[in-house]
């Protein structure tokens, strides 16, 4: 007897076929049951030897699918990722634990608690921790209008106007204020360390260099020396607060002229330009811009402009500033959330078939272990889409600069841009 399609498609299965179930009305077929996203993910990492194998050759890690590199460094590589159940795009930042030193393991622990307390809309967000035997990989939301050094060295005058830089440099004043007020420094503001979201606006990133301060001295060299303060320097101590606030003085001479102040052929020589503290401005900016750069470059720390000084002067009359985010809970409220983000949220979860037993287990870990979960980072991105929908712009008709795209394969193919001097952070050095 010749086997029929449906017998041999059962036994190449190994399964046996089953009866056809009908309903007693119509003579239509029932369907089986479709099975959850989450559940067919469950089923995927069932599959050791293949998940094994993917994780080694760098195409997957947990819960996402990497698919190819945005940047890299002296010790990490940034890749793209697409979480698997919400399909969102996220950046992962791959630490090579072989390569960390003792001193850069604490940077890293402070960067990850620097970035729990941190709830802005222009500071990227941190979703997930996940660590291997051989890497720590944070997974961080993802700024697909690459960088502001990109941006202004993509102009065609390689710089900005003073109204584009106005409404740039507001955000990313905000994005610092928020972060002193929640007693953090950043220890590493520059150009590089700044990304466009896909509708324009600006987002603070890398918190390698953070450390939690409330203007206590501190004694530690971060960051990159065109950035740095005379401080730095010259003392063996200083105040994490101001050191930013010149950071930004720097940031906006750069917006503004697409060139850095201070410059030399070396550390040395620049160190020497730094305490000098002479620069120059050019004739074509306004006064105002002028007047708030040098109010900000000042030698002596406490005589610069505060961060209520830089809001209130005179040219950034008319800038925009973002809307004060409630501090959204990085974890879920089971019973009657009253936080429209997070009803969301769990909705998008509940939706994907993610069991609330699960999330009773996040919240019985508590902060214990912060974002080091899946189901705690499935949870953090859905909150995150569900507060940019409320909250964001329009989508732009063009981005700042997108650098980095994906061809037909799914690989990251890179965008010619203008050669400019980039400027490079240092590894932290006790002084």
């Amino acid at each position: 007897m010749v086997d029929g399609p449906e017998n041999v498609s059962a036994k190449r299965h190994n399964k046996v076929p089953l009866p056809r179930q009908s309903s007693t009305l119509d003579d239509v077929t029932i369907p089986p049951p479709t099975s959850t996203a989450y559940e067919r993910l469950q089923t995927e990492l069932d599959d050791q030897p293949k998940i094994l194998r993917e994780v080694t050759q760098g195409k997957r890690i947990g819960y996402y699918r990497i698919k190819g590199t945005l940047g890299s460094g002296n010790f990490s590589q940034v890749k793209l990722g697409v979480h698997i159940l919400t399909k969102e795009r996220v950046a992962i930042k791959i630490l090579d634990k072989g390569k960390l030193e003792p001193r850069t393991q604490k940077l890293l622990s402070r960067e990850i608690e620097a970035m729990e307390k941190l709830h802005h809309p222009n500071i990227l967000r941190l979703y997930e921790v996940i660590e291997t035997l051989s890497a720590q990989y944070f997974v961080i939301e993802y700024a697909s209008g690459g960088e502001l050094f990109a941006y202004v060295s993509s102009k065609e005058n390689e710089r900005l106007e003073e109204l584009e830089a106005k409404k740039y440099f507001a955000q990313i004043a905000d994005a610092v204020d928020h972060l002193h007020q929640n007693n953090i420094c950043h220890r590493d503001i520059k150009a590089e360390n700044v990304f466009f979201s896909a509708g324009g606006t600006a987002k603070v990133g890398d918190f390698g260099f953070s450390i939690h301060s409330h203007e206590a001295l501190l004694d530690t060299f971060c960051g990159s020396p065109p950035y740095a303060a005379p401080e730095l320097f010259k003392d063996e101590s200083y105040i994490g607060k101001y050191v930013d606030i010149w950071a930004l003085g720097i940031l906006l001479y750069f917006m503004l002229t697409g060139g850095m102040p201070f410059r030399a052929e070396n550390v040395s020589k620049l160190k020497k330009c730094i305490l000098e503290g002479t620069y120059r401005i050019p004739q074509y900016l306004s006064e105002q811009a002028a007047d708030i750069m040098r109010k900000i470059l000042i030698e002596k720390p406490e005589s610069r402009l505060s961060m209520e000084g830089i809001r209130a002067h005179p040219w950034m009359e008319g800038a925009e500033y973002p809307e004060i985010l409630t501090m959204s809970n990085l974890q879920p409220k089971l019973e009657d959330p009253e936080d429209i983000d997070d009803q969301a949220a769990q909705k998008e979860l509940s939706e994907l078939g993610v069991p609330v037993e699960l999330l009773e287990n996040v919240l019985e870990r508590g902060t214990k272990n912060g974002p080091r979960s899946a189901i705690t980072g499935t949870y953090r991105i859905a909150l995150h889409k569900a507060t940019q929908k409320r909250i964001s712009p329009p989508p732009q008709t063009i981005a700042p600069v997108v650098p980095n795209t994906l061809n037909k394969k799914g690989k990251i193919k890179k965008s010619k841009k203008k050669k400019g001097v980039r400027s490079r952070s240092r590894f932290c050095i006790i002084m």
